[in-house]
């Protein structure tokens, strides 16, 4: 499910506090599990996709304009270009949206490896036979379907069900504050074509399977007296918070569970 999107620098609402015991443990026993599971659930940091398989939920497509702008929407499903404000010298992986036009819901369809982009407003990114770009549609057809293709830098190209690519071109006209040309109808080795895209945290694969292993390794000394049903030596503890790492605790939990059962009649 999709969480409410926050943007950088907004506050989050305070959470309830429990009451900790003074006992060390009883605190870190309280904290280990929910705590960090729950911090791989919020990450609201911002990170560049590597892999179409990473693509998920809520992104930020940044065109190859100068200064960089984001792929955007309005209410009324125009398709437009907004320069991002949240950057750092200008490098597209460093990018954030300050927009909520600029941000895009990202899903792959099942049964097929196409995705599809649906803009704030509800409705999907669409690129017609003539290459123009539209956000109208509340329905997925061939011509809401996009293909990411991955480039040897680690960014985009967003390619139609047409093979054609969308591409984001410099203003045609020389007015102050002309917008770059968005079109879907360019070829794979036009200019203009490469994007990077942004992502939330949470959602990529990687990253949230790297801090949900973190979450599972975090246990404290007194749940694993517990599980055992005795108290332990240091020695032991390491051994066990070991074992979570290397994945053969119920089989190191046994062997000290025997342990303890021959210790107690010797």
């Amino acid at each position: 499910m999709v969480k409410p999107l926050v943007f950088k620098g907004e506050k989050r609402p305070k959470k309830r506090k429990r009451n900790h015991d003074s006992n060390a443990d009883t605190v870190a026993s309280s904290t280990a599990g929910p705590h960090h599971t729950d911090d791989v659930e919020n990450d609201d940091s911002w990170v560049s996709a590597e892999a179409a398989t990473d693509v998920s939920g809520p992104v930020m497509i940044v065109l190859p304009t100068n200064p960089p702008s984001a792929l955007s929407c309005d209410a009324n499903g125009k398709v437009f270009a907004v320069d991002i404000e949240n950057i750092v010298e200008g490098n597209p992986a460093s990018a954030e949206p300050h927009d909520v036009r600029q941000v895009w819901v990202a899903n792959k369809i099942v049964g097929t490896e196409h995705f599809r982009f649906k803009g704030h407003h509800g409705r999907y990114l669409s690129c017609d036979k003539h290459g123009m770009l539209s956000a109208t549609t509340e329905a997925v057809s061939p011509l809401e379907s996009f293909i990411l293709t991955v480039t040897e830098d680690a960014k985009f190209q967003i390619q139609t069900l047409g093979n054609t690519f969308l591409s984001a071109n410099p203003p045609t006209s020389s007015k102050p504050n002309a917008q770059p040309e968005l079109r879907g109808d360019a070829d794979a080795d036009a200019p203009n074509t490469v994007v990077c895209i942004r992502m939330q945290a949470r959602f990529k694969p990687r990253i949230k399977e790297s801090k949900a292993e973190k979450a599972r390794e975090k246990i404290s000394r007194k749940e694993l007296e517990t599980a055992v049903g005795r108290r332990l030596e240091e020695d032991e503890v390491k051994r066990l918070k070991r074992a979570r790492r290397e994945g053969d605790y119920h089989e190191q939990l046994l062997k000290l569970k025997v342990k303890g059962k021959h210790d107690k009649y010797s």
